[in-house]
């Protein structure tokens, strides 16, 4: 049975949910609700716990333009900061009576007759809005390897976007797999706590020195009352980061400073030439994510622990045998092999115009337009959707211009008095060629790089292949001659 329904429907109240809300409010659009299937806000930042979480971009970047934080405590927040600061902002912006939480979305089906979509909700209920807004972002559909055996497993095992706390893993005998952005954070704090640590590396990430430190109070005041301070050490943060991307963005060899500074982290930080050989990646820095990290290597280089590199071939009831006949006695298994990003989008229930299923659309891969909005679709709006992520700067950056893209469509829909509003298909189609035949040419799809960036066909459908201020001065207002209105 459908319920009264707010004109606009925004699901997620991570940063993407939360920022369009604020954006909705500043903007005069107040008939809206955030759905948040959680029992709280926040998004990644509420369903990460692990040890060691915190955020890889400086925190002063990594926050509202809007909404500056002077009080940061480091240079790069803990996860606990990050969240009590979206909590502070959803606050100040009195959006959390407009968040429903315990509210999941199954289903959106668009009416072509209602002009309206049809959300239905994993309690039963149907909402009817006129827009939709998705904000859940590609971070949170854990991504655990089908491991031979795991089955058979005695002892406990989870991931580290789904910790569990009640395991202590004091005295423990441990097994990580995978080594990304979030296994380099966690696992000198389990090396601390574990007996034993094994570290299943697939492939050598790059990694930079971090630099983190702690602000002084005296430091966060002068930021927090001297006029413009704030403001002013953002946009330091921004330009160096921007400046740091050139290799990303125009040449990959225009790289080879950052490289150098990896290599030199390495040998400084591992002097044991047999560990520093299985440490060295056998690729182009910035093919994957670049990490920081003062400990990690450290941890590595602990006597308790050893870094394996031959692969699994198979799970028992108490250990882990590896391809070439090792076998490791485990009490436990940590998976921090990341999410599926591409999933989380593909795997989206969306039924558009003329009962078009949003596979179908995407039967030839993921693309928006600008990243935002995708022909088919009326009314429908994706924050942080494909090839808006980056590896170099802050994607709260890229969801503030798409917020205003937003808008600025909404606008439209005003003025014209019209009742959807959709990108043309042409536009789309140019935009996204345009798109792809740049990122053919840079790293991230050069031969033999293979990352998460990258869908099964190889083709980059996440990351934008520019600097971010191209994508605000290209996207942050909606050109009306690339859509049609009804």
């Amino acid at each position: 049975m459908a319920e009264r329904t707010p004109a606009i429907v925004i699901i997620g109240s991570g940063f993407a949910g939360l920022g369009m809300a604020i954006g909705l409010k500043r903007s005069g659009f107040h008939d809206f609700v955030v759905l948040e299937k959680s029992d709280a806000l926040g998004g990644t930042w509420h369903d990460n716990t692990y040890p060691g979480c915190a955020c890889d971009v400086p925190s002063h970047m990594y926050s509202f333009s809007f909404a500056l934080n002077p009080g940061w405590t480091r240079m790069f927040a803990p996860q606990p900061e990050i969240r009590a600061y979206m909590e502070r902002t959803a606050d100040a912006y009195r959006v959390r009576d407009h968040i429903r939480f315990g509210s999941a979305v199954e289903s959106m089906e668009y009416d072509d007759a209602a002009r309206r979509w049809n959300l239905a909700l994993a309690d039963g209920s149907v909402l009817t809005p006129r827009a939709v807004v998705t904000g859940v972002g590609a971070l949170h559909i854990p991504s655990v390897p089908d491991l031979p055996g795991i089955e058979r497993f005695r002892g406990t095992a989870f991931h580290s976007a789904e910790w569990d706390h009640s395991y202590d893993l004091t005295g423990k005998r441990v097994a990580v797999v995978g080594t990304g952005a979030s296994a380099i954070q966690f696992v000198p704090e389990v090396a601390r706590k574990a007996d034993d640590l094994v570290v299943f590396q697939r492939t050598a990430p790059w990694i930079q020195p971090k630099p983190d430190r702690a602000f002084s109070p005296r430091t966060r005041a002068l930021l927090e009352k001297v006029p413009g301070a704030a403001r002013a050490f953002r946009d330091g943060i921004y330009w160096t980061l921007e400046a740091r991307a050139v290799g990303f963005t125009l040449d990959p060899r225009l790289s080879a400073p950052q490289e150098r500074i990896a290599r030199w982290h390495l040998r400084h930080q591992v002097p044991d030439p047999e560990l520093r050989a299985r440490l060295t990646p056998d690729y182009r820095i910035g093919c994957k994510r670049i990490l920081l990290s003062n400990d990690y290597y450290p941890a590595l280089a602990r006597p308790n622990v050893r870094v394996e590199t031959s692969g699994i071939a198979e799970v028992r009831e108490h250990s882990v045998l590896t391809r070439d006949g090792r076998e490791y006695e485990v009490d436990c298994v940590i998976y921090g092999t990341g999410f599926k990003v591409t999933d989380a989008l593909t795997d989206l229930r969306v039924t558009g115009r003329g009962g078009v299923k949003l596979q179908e659309i995407w039967a030839d891969g993921i693309e928006a337009h600008r990243g935002t909005t995708i022909p088919g679709l009326p009314n429908f709006f994706m924050l942080l959707g494909p090839n808006t992520g980056l590896g170099h700067n802050s994607v709260v950056f890229m969801i503030e211009v798409q917020i205003q893209h937003v808008l600025s469509c909404l606008r439209l829909l005003q003025e014209r008095g019209a009742d959807t509003i959709e990108p043309k298909p042409q536009a789309s189609r140019r935009f996204n060629d345009r798109l792809q035949r740049r990122l053919r040419r840079l790293v991230w799809n050069e031969g033999g790089c293979r990352s998460w960036y990258l869908d099964a066909q190889g083709v980059n459908r996440t990351l934008w292949p520019g600097h971010t201020f191209e994508f605000w001065h290209t996207t942050r207002k909606a050109n009306p001659t690339e859509f049609t209105f009804d």
